[in-house]
């Protein structure tokens, strides 16, 4: 099992998650983060002043899932999130010794 931590940018998130259930992926948790990369931010204006803006918004995808559906997962969010534009994100990919559901007691890819 591995968990996937995806960081995009906030509008792809839903074609992400379509992608996902298109694979048959059925949960994932997603967060409003803020941060930034090679980006390094950018200035706006507002009311006149110019200000920069360090850390960006970006939405944080993390799914579990089985180690036969990673390498088809990450081609999903690849192919989802991309946008061709600096800032698109990164996938972090990490293993999962053991994921446990709550409510039944059920554990590893049973429990996803």
């Amino acid at each position: 099992m591995k968990l996937i931590t995806a960081i995009i940018k906030p509008f792809k998130s839903d074609d992400v998650r379509e992608s996902l259930q298109e694979l048959g992926v059925n949960g994932m948790t997603v967060t409003e983060v803020k941060g930034f990369g090679r980006q390094k931010g950018h200035t706006e204006l507002y009311r006149g002043a110019e200000y920069v803006i360090d850390f960006l918004p970006k939405a944080k995808i993390e799914i579990a899932i089985a180690d036969e559906l990673v390498d088809q997962a990450i081609e999903a969010i690849c192919k989802a999130a991309n946008t061709g534009q600096i800032g698109d994100g990164k996938i972090f990919v990490t293993p999962l010794e053991q994921v446990i559901r709550i409510r039944t007691g059920e554990t590893g890819n049973e429990a996803l």
